[in-house]
């Protein structure tokens, strides 16, 4: 087990799954410019890791994340170090944008544990994750509108294949806040759960049991399916399906399921090229 402590985030990774905390709870985690470099230097160190398997992303304290520190606010332009925020920075994505996008870039599954609230950035930040288990007192926000401004952290295109389209426009026109179950009725969360963070560490250790080649070409898949067509689609799923067959990784599956034991996985081979 790998465990590092920095002064906004916490990263523990054992068995290949990454424990992903932020850590400013005197804040309830908000985001600050420092807040910002920290996340976007926690995704850069989780790309790196060759064996990572899944990720847990959740907060410490009594919130997942409140959004953007309002003391931030009469200094926006300080977010991504005074560059102009239609200038893209990371590929598609602007310094902000990123940090939550990273989470859908990561090559494996990422779990969002949620609790307290998760407003604004802080909803758009857990919507970057595939999946979201929210703690039942849970309260969740679109809620940029209160403050004069529209979703600008990659929520418009996080939220594609969730909301339905007039549900979405309400929750951004109106910012209000919806409970747990609500948000898993209109596609914000996944499950209610009276233990998000123990339900998700679960799922992200029994991921890791899978085949690292298959997780990694399903989540490159599931990308391909939410943004492209169908030739794309099925193009990249014959691509994926070809590379997987007969490697190191996918006859270790098959034999651990004949020999009816655990599998003792290689790590992930390079993706192939589309």
């Amino acid at each position: 087990m790998t465990q590092e402590t920095h002064s906004l985030i916490d990263i523990a990774i054992a068995d290949g799954v990454a424990d992903v905390r932020l850590n400013r709870p005197h804040k309830m985690n908000a985001l600050s410019p420092a807040m910002f470099d920290a996340i976007l230097a926690a995704g850069e160190r989780l790309a790196r890791e060759a064996d990572l398997r899944a990720v847990v992303l959740s907060g410490n304290g009594n919130a997942f994340c409140a959004g953007l520190d309002l003391e931030s606010m009469a200094a926006l332009d300080q977010v991504g170090r005074n560059t102009p925020i239609v200038t893209r920075t990371h590929g598609l994505s602007n310094y902000a944008q990123q940090i939550c996008m990273l989470w859908r870039e990561l090559p494996v599954p990422v779990i969002a544990a949620v609790h307290g609230v998760a407003f604004g950035g802080g909803l758009q930040l857990a919507l970057g994750a595939d999946l979201r288990f929210v703690a039942p007192d849970s309260r969740l926000s679109v809620m940029e509108m209160k403050w004069g401004l529209v979703p600008d952290m990659g929520g418009m295109v996080l939220t594609r294949g969730l909301v339905r389209e007039d549900r979405l426009r309400e929750l951004i026109y109106t910012a209000r806040v919806v409970s747990a179950s609500e948000a898993v009725e209109l596609g914000l969360a996944t499950r209610v759960s009276d233990n998000p963070h123990a339900d998700a560490l679960a799922l992200a250790r029994e991921i890791a049991q899978r085949s690292p080649d298959a997780i990694r070409a399903a989540k490159r898949l599931l990308h391909v399916a939410a943004h492209g067509d169908a030739t794309a689609t099925l193009l990249a799923e014959s691509i994926e399906q070809e590379a997987l067959i007969g490697g190191t990784n996918q006859r270790e599956a098959v034999a651990a399921n004949l020999q009816k034991r655990a599998p003792r996985f290689a790590p992930a081979s390079e993706p192939p090229q589309y």
